[in-house]
C-alpha cells in the first residue's frame, strides 16, 4: 500500500500536461486548475482567506492576459507562473504598506498625510502652530509646499503655476518638509 504523501508526488510527475487550444479550453482548463491553485495558494500564502484572494486574482489575470497565452503549451504552468507572480505581488504591496504605515508613526512630516487635515476647499485648515511654521519658511519653500500639500497639485502643475521646472520643484519640496519637520520637532525636543 503507498503512502498518500507518496501518491500524491506520483501523480504530481505523471500528470500529463494541461493544454489549452483555444478560448474555451482555457477556460475549461482554468475551472479544472482551480483546486490545485486553491492548494499551492494556500501553501504559499499560509492562509485560506489569503490563498482565495489570490487565487482569484490570478484567474482574473490570466483571463485579461489569455491573448499572451501560447495555444498549445502547458495551461498548468502558464498558470501557476501567474499564481507566484500575484503572490509576490501582493506580499511587497503587505510589505510596502506596513513599512509606509510605520514610517508614518513617526514621521515629523505626518502632518501632510490627508488624514492629518482637510483641502482648504474642504474647509477644514491646518493648526495654528503648523500654519505658522508654515508661514515662517522662506518664500520659495512655502509656495511649493502649499501648491503641492496642501492644493494637491501635481509636480508639472506646481512647476507651471511657479514657471519653473519640475525638478526645482521636486527639489524645494524637499527641502522644505525637512524644514517644516525640524521646525516641528524643535519644540518638542526643548519639552
Amino acid at each position: 500500500m503507498n503512502h498518500p504523501a507518496t501518491e500524491t508526488r506520483t501523480e504530481r510527475t505523471t500528470r500529463s500536461p494541461l493544454v489549452a487550444k483555444d478560448l474555451a479550453s482555457l477556460k475549461a482548463g482554468l475551472v479544472e486548475l482551480v483546486p490545485e491553485l486553491r492548494g499551492r495558494a494556500c501553501r504559499l500564502a499560509g492562509d485560506p482567506t489569503t490563498a482565495e484572494d489570490i487565487v482569484q486574482d490570478t484567474i482574473e489575470r490570466a483571463l485579461k492576459f489569455a491573448a499572451q497565452y501560447e495555444r498549445g503549451t502547458n495551461l498548468r504552468a502558464w498558470v501557476y507562473q501567474i499564481l507566484f507572480s500575484v503572490f509576490v505581488t501582493r506580499y511587497r504591496r503587505t510589505r510596502r504598506e506596513k513599512n509606509a504605515l510605520r514610517t508614518l508613526a513617526s514621521d515629523p512630516c505626518a502632518w501632510t498625510m490627508p488624514s492629518h487635515f482637510a483641502p482648504p476647499e474642504a474647509g477644514a485648515s491646518l493648526s495654528p502652530t503648523t500654519k505658522g511654521k508654515l508661514e515662517a519658511l522662506p518664500e520659495t519653500f512655502r509656495q511649493v509646499l502649499k501648491l503641492v500639500d496642501l492644493d494637491e497639485l501635481t509636480y508639472r502643475e506646481a512647476a507651471s503655476e511657479l514657471g519653473v521646472p519640475v525638478g526645482t520643484v521636486m527639489s524645494r519640496l524637499h527641502r522644505g518638509r525637512k524644514l517644516l519637520a525640524s521646525q516641528m520637532v524643535e519644540p518638542l525636543l526643548a519639552a
